[in-house]
């Protein structure tokens, strides 16, 4: 981790954890949508919940 203070790292996890609940949330609202456009909408944004994640993810491997 290239120089990111404890402030950073804990909003760093604060943002990650935010991206975990929206996915969870989007897929389970995804499920149960009866309109299709609806439910393609909760799915695609539960899919850039995910690759938020991973962005930020990528914080920890640098």
């Amino acid at each position: 981790m290239a120089n990111i203070n404890q402030a950073e790292l804990q909003n760093l996890r604060h943002l990650i954890m935010s991206a975990n609940t929206c996915n969870s949330k989007l897929t389970t609202y995804a499920s149960v949508a009866v309109d299709p456009q609806i439910k393609q909408l909760f799915t695609k944004v539960s899919q850039d919940s995910i690759n938020t994640r991973e962005t930020l993810m990528t914080f920890f491997n640098n």
